[in-house]
């Protein structure tokens, strides 16, 4: 036989068979290659997408509150490694080879097989936590072959791509824990009331085992099963070394929990805030705070004890904050009177950062500055007589006037004509600049829109805002020597750094300013104020300070010790006012009782280091001059107060009688010189009535007076003042009414001839009031005495009528 064609037979076969497995081979790779993909690109990254439930924590991780996640579930983030106790009663019962497998475990897959013949019914998957993982990620699909392969697959491939830890983690933060708990740190808090970290043996068994069987948890449903699966967990625990026999008894010994707990609501508004608006918000829906936990509580009692209190008078809202100046933490935070959630009377709104009339609330803000910029010293009288500057006439609260008080007198009694005097002083646009500078954030509008008025309360601002700024003057005060003041936010998250200046430029006033600004702030003692106030202000210093708005819609307190500042807000929320509200009567009450659960700190001590001693005059705390008796102050080390006293002037008397005299009506020699204490007419009528001591200027020698009428300016006119520009009032009938002018004479039983535009109207004794029916436009009033003293004003009366 020919072997040339059997070899080529041959040839042609083996080809064949290299063709047939070249295109094996590439139908398998075909086949492979698009398994190798989806086996690769099948994981969803990240794994889970369900929402979290915001959480809020206090400074020690003491849950505060938390919210249901968007879905409607108790969702909790996790919070760091899945805890050991957990990590290993959920290993033991659920996969005890998890340390060894890929992701799908051979051995429990046959033992699943074999119990599921015997029983004829499937009673076991033999599911390792990975494919448990994937099923909870797949949304608990129905149980089918396909299921089960697919489940066997990603678990594969989840551990190709994942730490043991990792997919533990996993599927502790997203298993079902019966109802709509869902993650080990939700059933911890629900069923324990308390961390996962912290959870005793029996209970981190009890929710090991929970996840195969969730609805054993609910009260009445076969609780004897869930106690006996969690018993042979801790038993075989026992078995495995994790717990020795004492532990294994007390264990067993242990209550299954009942039904879920309600979680605590110690800061539900802070919670909302954070969650809805957020101050500092990041990705991250746990809020670790900076919140003391145990006074959290005690302040929520406080509250709502205080809450009744004011809802007696007509008073709904509240709200509050501590702060503590060693890092500027927030300890407290109070968003409302009432923690539940009812829309009632606004009580879901969180007032810490509404804004609301300010009030006089910023007084010691302007004080401060002032005293830095060397503009008023402590005792510098400020006039507190009848004013009115471009149309604007403020009042005091009690709608009196004292003639002249000092700077820290008119801080300390709230007088409100004082400060528009000071401000106007300063300069407004310095002022609502600075005020923006230590991050009262609400004032958007210029200067000019405000006014006068932006220290009475013309201008709104957030209980944050005030609370941030009194914190900061009392930090500022107990800075040491060579370290810059600087204006800081308070720390309300932990994540947020102790140390952070809220802007690169240095505070508007130092040490010295602010501690003496504390100082008058200690001496506030306003009316209504009962004994139990005395006795805790006398015991217990606190510099303090109430504000009332326009209306009587909001009251203000805040007060601060070395240690702690407290700001309190009162009101309603819908901006209803209420007959009697003010910040002492209404705020300041509960401003004491937040201040008597905080720990006494003392009295700031004086910075030596920012301060130095002038020498002013006593009486009216100005340079001194005349020969006037002279008293030391401190002030700001930095500042420069060179006023000389207005108010003292030599004199030259009578030495035979208390009289004036001058060099026309009497020798030199025969002359006494000394200093005196002279007001303004205007000032002087008031001032006599709260200062008996005041001593009047002598009257004139007889045949002295007239030589010297233009020396003494004895007449004062109160209204209208110099430039001023004034309505004609309407009556009831709405006719046009009369004008009434007001003056002042230093002698009470003087007698005033008026005159307008030169045309004499008529006199008047004793009580200086004049009723005039005038004509708008400009107008000249000239007011002269018996001696010939003269006064002369311009004023512009207004064509529109003013109800």
């Amino acid at each position: 036989m020919d072997a040339r064609p059997a070899a080529a037979e041959l040839a042609a076969r083996s080809g064949g068979r290299r063709r047939r497995r070249r295109g094996l081979a590439l139908v398998l790779l075909a086949a492979f290659v698009p398994v190798a993909l989806w086996f690769w690109f099948a994981l969803p990254d990240p794994l889970f997408r369900a929402p979290m439930s915001p959480v809020l924590f206090a400074a020690n991780g003491e849950l505060l509150g938390a919210r249901l996640a968007g879905d409607r579930q108790w969702r909790f983030p996790a919070r760091g490694d899945v805890p050991e106790r957990f990590a290993r009663a959920l290993i033991r019962y659920e996969d005890r080879r998890f340390a060894y497998h890929p992701g799908v475990d051979p051995l429990a897959l046959v033992r699943a097989a074999w119990l599921n013949l015997r029983a004829g019914r499937v009673v076991s998957g033999g599911s390792t936590l990975g494919m448990q993982t994937i099923r909870v990620a797949s949304g608990n699909p129905p149980r089918t072959l396909l299921q089960k392969l697919r489940e066997m697959a990603l678990a594969l491939r989840l551990g190709l791509s994942h730490e043991r830890d990792e997919i533990l983690a996993l599927y502790a933060q997203h298993a079902p824990f019966g109802g709509n708990i869902v993650g080990l740190e939700t059933a911890a808090w629900r069923y324990f009331g308390r961390a996962a970290k912290d959870l005793s043996w029996a209970e981190a068994a009890t929710l090991a085992v929970l996840p195969n069987s969730p609805a054993l948890v609910h009260p009445g449903r076969s609780r004897e099963r869930l106690r006996d699966k969690r018993n042979r967990l801790l038993r075989a625990l026992h078995a495995d070394g994790a717990l020795d026999h004492l532990d294994l008894r007390l264990a067993l010994a242990e209550p299954l929990p009942e039904a879920p707990r309600p979680l605590p609501r110690w800061a539900p508004h802070l919670l909302d805030t954070l969650a809805d608006t957020g101050i500092e918000r990041s990705g991250d829906p746990a809020f670790h705070s900076t919140l003391d936990a145990e006074l959290q509580r005690g302040l929520v009692e406080v509250m709502q004890r205080e809450s009744q209190r004011l809802a007696s008078g007509g008073v709904h809202n509240a709200a509050a904050l501590v702060i503590d100046h060693r890092d500027l933490s927030v300890l407290a935070w109070l968003g409302n009177s009432r923690t539940d959630d009812t829309a009632e009377r606004g009580y879901a709104i969180d007032l810490v950062l509404r804004p609301r009339s300010s009030g006089s609330i910023l007084k010691p803000l302007l004080y401060a500055l002032m005293l830095q910029d060397g503009q008023i010293l402590p005792q510098t009288l400020v006039p507190d007589v009848p004013t009115q500057i471009n149309g604007y006439a403020p009042e005091n609260f009690d709608r009196s006037y004292r003639g002249a008080v000092p700077a820290s007198e008119a801080l300390a009694l709230s007088l409100n004509i004082p400060a528009v005097r000071l401000l106007r002083q300063y300069g407004l646009p310095r002022f609502h600049a600075a005020l923006r500078q230590m991050g009262m954030q609400t004032l958007t509008r210029p200067a000019d829109h405000y006014g006068l008025t932006l220290i009475l309360g013309g201008a709104e601002t957030r209980l944050w805002d005030v609370a941030q700024a009194y914190a900061n003057l009392a930090v500022i005060a107990q800075l040491p020597e060579r370290e810059a003041p600087r204006y800081r936010r308070p720390r309300l998250l932990q994540s947020q750094s102790p140390q952070p200046p809220q802007s690169p430029a240095e505070a508007d006033y130092g040490a010295g300013a602010a501690w003496l600004t504390l100082q008058a702030m200690a001496e506030v003692n306003r009316p209504g104020i009962d004994s139990h106030w005395r006795t805790f202000s006398s015991s217990r210093p606190v510099a303090w300070k109430t504000g009332t708005s326009f209306g009587l819609r909001d009251a203000w307190a805040v007060g601060s010790t070395p240690r702690h500042t407290v700001a309190v807000w009162a009101g309603n929320a819908s901006g209803e006012g209420v007959a009697g509200l003010s910040g002492t009567q209404t705020a300041a009450p509960l401003l004491f009782a937040i201040l008597d659960r905080l720990p006494d700190s003392g009295w700031f001590v004086e910075p030596l280091h920012d301060l130095k001693s002038v020498e002013a005059c006593q009486v009216d705390g100005h340079l001194p001059r005349e020969g006037c008796v002279t008293a030391v102050q401190r002030a700001p080390l930095a500042s420069h107060f060179d006023r000389a006293s207005p108010y003292h002037r030599r004199v030259h008397l009578d030495p035979q009688a208390p009289l004036r005299v001058h060099s026309d009506c009497a020798a030199v020699a025969d002359m006494r010189s000394t200093g005196w204490f002279v007001l303004p007419p205007a000032i002087e009528h008031f001032y006599r009535r709260h200062h008996p001591e005041y001593r009047p200027l002598p009257p004139w020698r007889p045949g002295c007076a007239a030589l010297a009428a233009g020396d003494d300016a004895p007449i004062g006119l109160l209204y209208p003042q110099q430039g001023s520009h004034v309505y004609i009032p309407a009556e009831l009938d709405g006719r046009r009414g009369r004008l009434v002018f007001e003056a002042v004479h230093r002698q009470r039983d003087a007698v005033l001839h008026w005159h307008l535009d030169e045309q004499f109207l008529g006199s008047t004794r004793d009580y200086h009031q004049f009723e005039l029916l005038t004509t708008p436009g400009e107008h000249r009033l000239t007011l002269v005495d018996a001696q010939g003293h003269r006064l002369s004003r311009r004023f512009t009366v207004l064509s529109k009528y003013r109800r």
